[in-house]
């Protein structure tokens, strides 16, 4: 099944670290929706009143940089936003994305055409960035099926339960 996501793009610069993602002060949780609250608010206070459900996070080079936290994809997500776009990520801040069901798209080539306010639709299974905004197409590298069952699950532990559960996880 081909999975679309939709939304206006949110653009920041690079270098976004895991403290600006979600501040240090607001660890005291890890639910995503308590986090979201505050996604993004050192750098941009009004994100979580502007954004919408759906809506992306377009960054430069090195966006998730900073401490190991899995708090900062959860917050993007509680946040409601669909996905995050940027030249490059960290490393583990990557995995962290993946690990929690937040799809991460790495294009160079889109994080630097894309402007706030942008309109953009996704196709995860083709592997295309459209800025419907201004007409441009963008191609990046689909995940494997694996990864786009796994980010579809929300995440590696709702995955690891549903094939549990399903006898698929038993030898």
């Amino acid at each position: 099944m081909t999975r679309t996501l939709k939304g206006k793009a949110w653009a920041y610069g690079d270098h976004i670290d895991t403290d600006v993602i979600i501040p240090a002060r607001y660890l005291t949780s890890s639910d995503e929706n308590e986090l979201g609250k505050h996604c993004m608010e050192d750098i941009d206070a009004d994100f979580c009143k502007k954004v919408n459900p759906g809506d992306m996070i377009v960054a430069k080079e090195n966006f998730g940089c900073g401490s190991s936290r899995e708090h900062a994809p959860l917050a993007i997500k509680g946040a409601g936003c669909s996905c995050v776009i940027a030249a490059s990520f960290a490393r583990i801040f990557f995995r962290n994305a993946i690990n929690v069901g937040l799809p991460i798209f790495e294009c160079p080539e889109a994080a630097d055409s894309i402007e706030t306010g942008d309109e953009i639709e996704i196709n995860t299974k083709a592997g295309t960035i459209e800025n419907k905004t201004k007409g441009k197409v963008f191609s990046v590298t689909p995940f494997s099926p694996f990864l786009q069952e796994l980010i579809e699950q929300g995440g590696l532990i709702p995955y690891v339960r549903k094939q549990l559960e399903s006898g698929r996880g038993k030898k």
